[in-house]
């Protein structure tokens, strides 16, 4: 059974940082092979892709977030990050990590296999 364990979300005003962790475990499960991202789903809107990095750590991001945020992973801890600067009141949001959650030609795909509760960022103005 495969747990992910999101952690470092809280409110922060706009302009600032936060970095996100993902900690995942399981009998056969390691972020060294495969796609993992993470995704958000604000209040009233649906969840949508934010990040993505593959088994050779490329990374791909929405549009939204370019030049923002940047995705990692420990692959010795098994754990994914998502660090989150210049935050904006639009990045207020759930967010979650995904196992199998890939992008190519800027297309996102897989299953986006979100197994945790998610970590909640709120950005003021």
């Amino acid at each position: 059974q495969v747990q992910l364990v999101e952690s470092g979300g809280g409110s922060v005003q706009a302009g600032g940082s936060l970095r996100l962790s993902c900690a995942v475990s399981g009998d056969t499960v390691n972020i060294y092979a495969g796609c993992w991202g993470w995704l958000r789903q604000a209040p009233g809107k649906e969840r949508e892709g934010v990040a993505a990095i593959d088994g050779e750590s490329r990374s791909t991001y929405a549009d939204s977030v370019k030049g923002r945020f940047t995705i990692s992973k420990d692959i010795t801890k098994n754990i994914l990050y998502l660090q989150m600067t210049t935050l904006e009141p639009e990045d207020t949001a759930m967010y979650y990590c995904a196992a199998d959650f890939c992008n190519a030609r800027g297309r996102w795909y897989g299953q986006a296999l979100t197994w945790g509760q998610g970590t909640l960022v709120t950005v003021s103005s």
